[in-house]
């Protein structure tokens, strides 16, 4: 009684309480730990560069006969232009198609270029000529279409709005024989014009890449017999009705090997071989056939070659109207607003015009006020009538 209920126990120690600290802080050490392990043997297997295989089953061909089924069979690699991939095909014993992919080798230590798009060139690289499109020859390396089926006229074509208004193409010719001419075309006409370079020109390489860095599209002019040969001389290698095919051939593809990225060819003089079917034909179907347009200045009345041209399935185009016939600059004025006047009736007009100075000003100023009267100015490859063209595409 005078010993109250539980205070006759000594002094006793507190329950100890379980260590929930250190248990969680154990797990968490394993947990990384794991984690780590499992991290380093991931990177190995990442490491180690595996083709992505991707396998057609087809169903095996029933056999004619007892015979065994042959053995697995490697296909060719194939190498795709577009994307850049190997792909390998396997025939199995049990007759699967296994198809194997993996990154094509690159010799050359420096970026790759990738050109996603199919019509047209990336301004930053339209000096830069597409292999793909080229081949080489004794003359130099000739414009071709690549196995994909791309043209050059189609890779180095100016693009445009692809709206069906009043359009306008102007082609300046005759650039490379003059130094000064050259430049002044190159700095002072808008973009949207046309230049055409003669074969016989000097320095071409450096003036094509001038000009396609300022946005042109671009011609090789190449020299055709007048009818007035030799009174009248276009220059060295000019293509005459007297040689034989190859003769003309060899000499269309010394003028073409000049320089690259032009969308086709344009005549210059020529009255007396644009007259001759038997002559022209050739020389027609080897442009056709290297995916370029050809574009006829209009000034023989004569000429066969859109008949040919259409025979052959080959782009072509027909000046409207030479523009500079008289060499004052009021007077071109008045040939670009006849111009814009067919242009209007008919939907479009091309003018082709020579790089002289009062050409030059005329035609930097009109294509300013043409703008603002709703006239397109478009490149000549925009008003080509392309029976290959893809439908609906926009140069």
């Amino acid at each position: 009684m005078h010993a109250p209920l539980g205070q006759n126990r000594g002094p006793g120690r507190k329950r100890p309480r379980p260590p929930f600290g250190r248990i969680l802080g154990g797990l968490c050490l394993i947990a990384i730990a794991s984690f780590s392990l499992y991290s380093a043997l991931l990177r190995d297997d990442l490491q180690k560069t595996q083709p992505i295989v991707a396998a057609e089953k087809t169903a095996p061909a029933p056999p004619a006969d007892d015979r065994p089924a042959p053995a697995a069979q490697t296909g060719l690699t194939e190498v795709d232009p577009q994307s850049g991939a190997n792909s390998s095909r396997i025939v199995t014993g049990d007759g699967s198609v296994v198809t194997m992919f993996s990154p094509n080798t690159r010799d050359g230590s420096g970026p790759v270029l990738i050109n996603a798009n199919q019509i047209g060139q990336d301004p930053r690289m339209a000096a830069t000529p597409n292999d793909s499109l080229l081949e080489d020859s004794p003359f130099g390396r000739l414009p071709i279409t690549a196995p994909s089926g791309l043209r050059p006229m189609d890779q180095y074509a100016r693009p445009w709005s692809g709206a069906r208004g009043t359009r306008v193409a102007i082609v300046v010719s005759g650039l490379g024989l003059s130094q000064t001419g050259t430049q002044r075309a190159i700095e002072k006409l808008p973009e949207d014009i046309t230049l055409a370079f003669a074969a016989s020109g000097n320095s071409l390489q450096r003036w094509m890449q001038e000009a396609r860095r300022g946005g042109h599209e671009i011609l090789i002019q190449v020299p055709l017999e007048p009818f007035d040969y030799p009174g009248n001389n276009p220059g060295p290698d000019t293509l005459l009705t007297s040689q034989p095919a190859a003769r003309n051939i060899e000499n269309l593809h010394k003028a073409m090997g000049r320089i690259t990225n032009y969308t086709g060819v344009m005549n210059y003089l020529g009255g007396r071989f644009l007259s001759n079917t038997d002559a022209l034909q050739p020389v027609m179907r080897d442009i056709g056939k290297r995916g370029l347009l050809f574009l006829d200045d209009g000034s023989s009345a004569q000429s066969k070659s859109g008949a040919i041209a259409k025979a052959l399935e080959t782009p072509h185009a027909f000046a409207d109207m030479q523009l500079d016939g008289e060499l004052q600059q009021d007077a071109i004025l008045k040939k670009l607003d006849e111009l814009e006047r067919v242009a209007r009736r008919n939907g479009s007009a091309i003018g082709v015009a020579a790089a002289f100075d009062e050409s030059i000003d005329a035609i930097s100023k009109w294509s300013e006020e043409a703008a603002m009267r709703g006239i397109e100015i478009v490149a000549v490859s925009a008003l080509t009538d392309d029976p290959k063209a893809i439908p609906g595409k926009v140069r």
